[in-house]
């Protein structure tokens, strides 16, 4: 990878207190190496995708750059506001990260530079894919960058691995493409927080239904785990003005992947396919000690309209099928273990984006994970995402190893 220059407002990604006394090390270089899997990284897709490889009756429709009368260039997608581009040079790592992923074999070399073994790769300019009303141009939209994604890093899937991306609101076309992208050997589906883009309606369709029943036991025989990235529902950029970048990374964008969540745990789907796992992707995991306390809060003193009637409590069925993603999250570190979460959680970097920790992430590892024990680290940085996407593990850097 080409040499990190690390601008000001970058300094503090370096901070580290160091891994003294780890058994291993989250270092790329190191001979005693935690096993670890980014389980959100980024491709980095080419701009004309859409335009040139859909449909020809949605061609006009594809999310695209615009230039009004006044020389303002605009981005334009049907399910979001139209976001103003404004001409702003990245300087140092800021502009590395939003040229990177292109290149299979750069990845390669970034991943080495980073101590990363394996990654889960999510769209980038294709996270727009759901914003439209209309879940047919979704679907259409998703077979395309789905067909380009396995063509381009099929012969580097046991290292990365692209999710299939499923557009839920079409639902004999979201059938359809589970079963063609099983065939081709995708090792994971990735599906949006709801599956109609925009404001609740409570006519929808959502997941907590049994009309998704067909769904969940096909995917229950592929035996692929289902993902749900955030920014997939609903527009992440609703605020404006003071605040706004803040407003809407926390409030749009992260905690609307709590909806998946409950729907899944509090429905009794995990009762009627066992086999079921899933994993929210991106948004963190402070926040789940606290939905589970939540949803069985609401379980209990909510029992006289609570149904159906659970074998066990929601909860519980996160625990046995629920998984959760993070870059930098020590408010949920410290959590995990008292919440017997530790199973249940998966590092990420989110190659190349700024939210993520590339190419500083063992001095994010150092910083946050100095509480954990070595075979928590070992779980929670490649271990339980091993498990949970079907990668190999090298026998040196197995669980067993640690114990």
């Amino acid at each position: 990878m080409p040499i990190v220059e690390v601008n000001p407002p970058n300094q503090w990604r370096t901070e580290t207190p160091g891994h003294d006394g780890w058994q291993r090390t989250p270092r790329g270089t190191g001979a005693k190496k935690y096993f670890m899997v980014s389980t959100d990284s980024h491709a980095n897709e080419p701009a004309t995708l859409w335009a040139e490889r859909i449909e020809p009756e949605y061609r006009e429709r594809v999310p695209r750059v615009i230039v009004d009368e006044d020389g303002v260039k605009w981005r334009i997608s049907e399910g979001h506001r139209p976001n103003r581009l404004r001409d702003q040079a990245l300087e140092g790592e800021d502009d590395l990260r939003s040229k990177a992923g292109a290149d299979p074999e750069e990845r390669l070399k970034d991943m080495a530079h980073d101590g990363i073994d394996a990654e889960i790769i999510f769209p980038n300019k294709g996270l727009s894919m759901w914003a439209t009303p209309d879940a047919k141009f979704a679907q259409a939209q998703c077979r395309v960058y789905n067909t380009w994604a396995w063509e381009t890093f099929k012969a580097y899937n046991d290292k990365m691995s692209p999710a299939a991306c499923i557009a839920t609101g079409d639902f004999d076309g979201a059938m359809a493409e589970i079963e063609r992208t099983a065939k081709l050997g995708f090792r994971a589906l990735t599906l949006p927080c709801k599956p109609v883009w925009g404001a609740h309606e409570v006519e929808h369709p959502n997941y907590n239904l049994p009309m998704f029943d067909p769904m969940w036991e096909l995917i229950e025989e592929t035996g692929l785990p289902i993902t749900f990235h955030i920014s997939t529902g609903r527009d992440p950029r609703a605020s404006r003005g003071n605040g706004g970048a803040v407003i809407n990374y926390v409030t749009h964008s992260l905690s609307p992947t709590i909806e998946p969540v409950a729907n899944l745990c509090a429905s009794g789907v995990f009762e009627r396919f066992p086999d079921l796992k899933f994993a929210t992707i991106e948004a963190g995991i402070g926040w789940v000690p606290w939905l589970l306390d939540a949803m069985d809060e609401g379980y209990r003193k909510h029992h006289f309209w609570v149904r159906p009637k659970l074998e066990k409590m929601p909860s519980d069925y996160y625990r046995a099928h629920g998984f959760a993603t993070f870059q930098e999250d020590p408010s949920g570190l410290e959590l995990a273990e008292p919440y017997g979460l530790v199973d249940n959680f998966m590092w990420a970097n989110d190659y190349p984006h700024h939210e993520g920790t590339w190419p500083h992430s063992a001095e994010a590892i150092e910083r946050t994970m100095h509480k954990l024990n070595d075979v928590q680290r070992a779980k929670i940085l490649g271990l339980n995402a091993a498990g949970f996407f079907g990668f190999e593990v090298p026998d040196h850097q197995r669980l067993e190893a640690y114990l």
